[in-house]
């Protein structure tokens, strides 16, 4: 899948960006905190989970003011500018009822709007969210990562990927914490996670007329379980299904799992899982290259010349989508470590 990247421009003038993929009834997904189209596209597992979800279904993304592709703006965060945000998303995609899928703060946002919106929205999927952002951590462990964010943004985004993914592969981590950085500078990155403290949609809920899955991991080390069990509990049409695991990032640990079960609420068939697979023979040259080995070093292992090491490595970039042996080195590092989900 290749997604395409359009612009729009919100009523008080702010340009956003927007990605589409797929294709089939809308899936309009609200990120969490901070977002970037084109490199989250870029991390192997990030796009897999994507793509596995947009599979039947027409799959609408957007950077939020001040991160990624999208313009900053001189409004400071606030739940009433995002859900502006999301509204002019959603205008693009006509009048019919879509569904809606809120990630860690995109949580709390998608639940406001669709409480809001509730003609718009034909089902709510509300993942690794919360009800009330002050019950996320103790005050003195929010205003301790505030301030390591806007006094040191880099140590701040190792910190952060230490409690988002505690699974994810070393790689992972890496490429993780430079594309928070990439996201956002420090004042903005700052400023939204405050903001995701902050928010409070207990006085909303009530309001969600659309049937709603809440999912969670059951030992997040972001968002407390309790914080999706309040949630569920305030949506009248709403069920809770709590999965194994304990990174916030839905792609990091079985993803799969978690894809299949938003799926079956959004009455979309089971995502293929032979999408970006391997032969054999290609399986073989991708673990060299996550070895670091040259396409010299590759033919010499394998018996053959260097020119046909070239047209593997090429092949099997193609094959994935990937524009560099650094994404292919990532993406079999992640393979190899993925559990084996249970028959």
């Amino acid at each position: 899948m290749q997604q395409r990247i359009s612009r729009l421009t919100t009523t008080d003038g702010t340009e956003l960006a927007f990605a589409t993929v797929g294709d089939g009834r809308p899936l309009l997904y609200v990120s969490g905190w901070v977002s970037h189209l084109q490199l989250s596209w870029e991390v192997p597992e990030e796009r897999a989970y994507f793509e596995s979800l947009a599979q039947g279904c027409l799959l609408v993304r957007y950077d939020r003011a001040g991160c990624g592709l999208s313009a900053p703006s001189t409004r400071p965060p606030s739940l009433e500018f995002e859900l502006e945000q999301l509204d002019a998303v959603a205008d693009t995609l006509g009048r019919q009822p879509f569904d809606l899928m809120g990630a860690s703060m995109g949580a709390s946002i998608a639940a406001a709007w669709a409480a809001a919106h509730p003609e718009r929205v034909r089902r709510l999927v509300l993942y690794g969210g919360w009800r009330s952002g002050s019950e996320l951590s103790p005050p003195a462990v929010r205003d301790h990562v505030l301030g390591l964010v806007e006094s040191h943004w880099g140590l701040g985004s190792d910190v952060l990927t230490d409690i988002f993914a505690p699974d994810a592969h070393p790689t992972t981590r890496e490429l993780f914490g430079r594309y928070q950085r990439a996201s956002s500078d420090a004042t903005n990155a700052r400023a939204l996670l405050a903001l995701s403290y902050a928010l409070d949609v207990g006085d909303l809920l009530d309001g969600v007329r659309a049937p709603t899955l809440v999912v969670h991991r059951d030992h997040d080390r972001a968002a407390p379980l309790a914080q999706a069990e309040a949630l569920a509990a305030g949506i009248p049409d709403s069920s809770l299904v709590v999965l194994p695991g304990r990174s916030h990032l839905p792609y990091v640990g079985d993803a799969h799992q978690l894809v299949a079960t938003i799926r079956r609420f959004l009455g979309l068939r089971a995502a293929r899982r032979g999408a970006g697979t391997l032969t054999a023979r290609q399986d073989e040259v991708a673990a060299l290259i996550a070895e670091g080995r040259t396409n010299r070093e590759i033919a010499d292992r394998l018996g053959i010349d260097e020119r046909s090491a070239e047209g593997h490595v090429e092949r099997i970039r193609l094959r994935l989508g990937f524009r560099s042996r650094a994404q292919v080195a990532a993406w079999y590092a992640a393979q190899r470590d993925r559990p084996t989900p249970a028959k």
